[in-house]
């Protein structure tokens, strides 16, 4: 019996190849979008879970008061760790200092590549059960010692045993190799540690740290731990929630400290923090292109149900016959199943040469590395399940409504599907143009919101800006002879030193006091130092005072503010006054416009500078205008090769390291544009199946029109009408559902656009348009059409 089923759903398709091909082309766009979202959410959900004990691995982080507001940090004092271990070992298996992942310049023989990676305590290798392919996980043990990842390994030593063998570090200290480790995954929040050197290397070589008057007043360095067996996360936490607070002094309890764990499984889907409560994050994109998945494949599901009711009339006869002759309407139910399940079984075999085709334009727009999981048998049984679902879902409502159809009427020829059979079909049509449109406005405007804040003053000019990180001191050391042969050589107008890059912040301070403070306000400010040719460099906007200058000897203890700052310490008249930082006053020499450092979303945190010889973070240079960027590059790399031959030449533009703040809006604009228009693709493949079939349903009736004197243009009208009609419905309602939700989404931008009305009337033009487009082909070939012919075929 399924034999002959699967036999006559064949010979159906065969039969109507047009409407077959819409069918499984629908589906398959629709199951292929359900595909590549279904890999991206088992990618984001599957984040960090290389780690075999990822359920019990957390980091250590910290509430304070700052500025009157309650912020979420996950940087802390580099005592942390043993603090914790000391008082609270035994609810924890590991606890474990790190630095922050970093670049330093890795030197074998000639080579020399900037790479990022960690200090890390030793057990590290234990914590995130990292798969050793030489050495063994106790490599950390000596100081001197370094792991590779295996990329790296293979990028300095090849094929060749790398094993005992002494690289250099910033060209400063050499360590010996003792393990290389398999790379981290792409999801894993490690990923850029492509090599690990000792917790103790990072406290010999920065001896300031053990020197520090207040160690549990400076936070720089990263906590992480993993729970003993016997407790939990929330438990723990009440326990060390005091940790910090019960070691600072009177001053700095001002803050309040609260310690907490952050779980591993919350990282990269709940990073997001407000006023010390977790507020989500990622997770909302999660949960967003899940449900634009099962739309997208409703649509094409609504396809199938709508042509395959609208052709009911065709199918009658058929019907009538088979019941006549003893057929049970199980019987009939179960061959349209059939049938639908045919389609969806070379819909899903289509679906997977589409992802595999579009996989790696998805991965790029999505910042992954997904693959099709071929050998996964969990995915084969995913993909047989979604397409007995799928198929059940497209011919469930076909089989019941055609196999209800009474014998005796159809046989006799008065079989009608009645004036509201069409209303199912339409109800249909509003949804599958509800959800397109709704996908377009919001399309529109999360590019809006990227749009406005790319446009927003960022109290700069990062025209011709390249910044460089310094691993090693020599340029800082030659810092007057270098800049002044630059300068000489045309290459660049000005360059400076800075503590931090002009698109991040790398250090705040607090102890800061001013005439009327609160005395219980606990402030944390950036403060960068910075020399003298600075504001030069990168193009001040001052709106009071002057920059920083040599002829001013005091200017070595003074302070330029941006209008955040002055704002916030409440100065009316803020040049000369005095701004105390640890009990030593400095003088406001000058005050800028607020610069975009961190998002160009959010509002520019109080800011400021000061003098400061011994930064060698970062060089900026700002190239001259005059000189061509290729010719002005290499004049700087032949200086900076002379004074600083240990480093490879490597800089950044300014330009795109602020455009990468935009990355993150501008793959879900990519990603929602995607699906947007496979959304209308599918929506108008469906549009394109009724309008063909209404078409060919009224062909007398357009031939008699045509006869009595209608012209292509009235008949092209009569068939469009219908459809426009149910896309204007559909703009209603696509309307205040997409303005709900994209208004929550912006929200949460406190720089954000507005949504303004022409969004909704273009995003309706548009449906309308492409509504039009799709069916006047139908409308017009079945309007000038003979009419002689039109009648002879009735």
């Amino acid at each position: 019996m399924l034999k002959n089923y699967l036999k006559i759903a064949l010979r159906t398709l065969l039969r109507h190849k047009v409407y077959s091909f819409i069918n499984i082309a629908g589906l398959a766009t629709g199951m292929a979008v359900a595909m590549l979202i279904g890999l991206w959410i088992w990618d984001e959900l599957s984040y960090d879970k290389y780690h075999q004990h990822y359920d019990r691995i957390a980091q250590v982080m910290q509430h304070n008061i700052y500025n009157g507001e309650k912020a979420t940090q996950e940087s802390n004092p580099a005592v942390m760790a043993e603090e914790i271990r000391s008082h609270y070992g035994s609810d924890f298996k590991y606890v474990l200092q790190s630095s922050w992942t970093s670049d330093h310049i890795l030197t074998f023989g000639e080579k020399k590549l900037t790479k990022s990676g960690n200090y890390f305590e030793p057990k590290v290798t234990e914590m995130l059960t990292l798969k050793m392919l030489k050495g063994t996980r106790e490599g950390l043990k000596e100081p001197y010692s370094i792991l590779l990842s295996e990329s790296v390994a293979k990028a300095y030593f090849g094929d060749a045993d790398p094993m005992e063998k002494l690289m250099k570090i910033d060209n400063k200290t050499s360590v010996k190799v003792t393990g290389v480790y398999e790379d981290l995954p792409y999801n894993s929040s490690f990923r850029e540690m492509s090599y690990i050197l000792p917790w103790k290397l990072y406290l010999i070589t920065n001896d300031w740290i053990k020197k520090m008057d207040n160690p549990w007043g400076s936070n720089f360095t990263q906590t992480f731990a993993e729970l003993a067996d016997n407790t939990d996360f929330d438990k723990v936490s009440k326990k060390i929630i005091n940790v910090k607070f019960n070691n600072l002094g009177k001053e700095e309890k001002r803050y309040k400290p609260e310690v907490f764990l952050q779980p591993m499984s919350n990282w990269h889907l709940y990073s997001d923090f407000k006023n010390g409560v977790n507020i989500g994050g990622r997770i909302q994109f999660v949960w967003l292109f899940g449900i634009i998945g099962v739309f997208v494949l409703l649509l094409a599901c609504i396809n199938f149900m709508n042509l395959s009711t609208a052709r009911s009339e065709k199918r009658a006869k058929e019907v009538g016959v088979r019941k006549a002759i003893g057929s049970a309407r199980a019987q009939l139910i179960a061959q349209f199943l059939s049938e639908s399940l045919l389609v969806v079984a070379f819909a899903f075999g289509l679906s997977i040469l589409l992802v595999q085709l579009f996989l790696p334009f998805f991965n790029e727009v999505a910042d992954k590395k997904m693959n099709i999981l071929w050998t996964n048998p969990f995915f084969w049984l995913i993909g047989i399940f979604f397409t007995l679902i799928t198929g059940l879902i497209a011919g469930s409502y076909p089989a019941l409504y055609l196999s209800s159809f009474q014998p005796v009427k159809v046989l006799k020829g008065t079989f009608k599907v009645g004036r509201y059979a069409t209303i199912p079909r339409k109800v249909l049509v509003v949804i599958q143009f509800t959800v397109s449109v709704t996908l377009i406005i919001g399309t529109i405007i999360v590019f809006r919101q990227i749009e406005h804040a790319k446009s927003r003053p960022i109290g700069y000019n990062r025209d011709g800006l390249i910044i460089m990180n310094m691993a090693t001191p020599d340029v800082h050391n030659h810092f007057e002879t270098v800049r002044s042969e630059l300068k000489s050589s045309g290459a660049i107008v000005e360059m400076t030193e800075s503590g931090s890059p002009t698109t991040e912040v790398w250090n705040t301070n607090g102890g800061f006091e001013w005439e009327g403070k609160d005395p219980n306000l606990a402030v944390d400010f950036p403060n960068n130092g910075v020399t003298y040719e600075y504001g030069k460099t990168i193009g001040w906007q001052f709106v009071d005072g002057r920059d920083f200058s040599r002829e001013y000897a005091t200017d070595s203890l003074a302070f330029v503010l941006n209008q955040a700052a002055v704002k916030f310490i409440g100065l009316k008249n803020p040049i000369g006054a005095t701004l105390k930082w640890n009990g030593k006053p400095f003088k406001i020499v000058g005050v800028i416009k607020d610069m975009v450092v961190q998002s160009p979303y959010q509002p520019v945190r109080p800011s400021l500078f000061h003098i400061s010889k011994d930064q060698e973070n970062v060089v900026i240079l700002k190239i001259n205008p005059n000189s061509s960027s290729r010719e002005a590059l290499s004049k700087i790399e032949t200086v900076f090769r002379k004074y600083n031959p240990a480093a490879p030449f490597e800089y950044k533009f300014v330009d795109d390291q602020y455009a990468r703040k935009f990355g993150n809006e501008e793959r879900i604009g990519k990603l929602a544009t995607f699906f947007a228009i496979l959304a209308i693709f599918i929506s108008c493949l469906g549009i394109f199946g009724l309008a063909s079939f209404t078409a060919e349903q009224r062909t007398k009736e357009i031939g008699v029109r045509k006869v009595l004197g209608a012209s292509v243009f009235n008949l092209w009208q009569l068939l469009s009408k219908d459809f426009v009609v149910l896309v204007m419905i559909s703009i209603l309602i696509a309307s205040p559902i997409s303005y709900f939700f994209m208004n929550n989404w912006i929200e949460k931008y406190t720089y954000r656009t507005d949504i303004s009305w022409w969004i909704f009337g273009l995003s309706g033009l548009g449906a309308l348009v492409i509504t039009l487009a799709t069916v006047s082909y139908q409308a017009i070939k079945a309007a000038s059409a003979n009419p002689v012919k039109s009648l002879r075929t009735e």
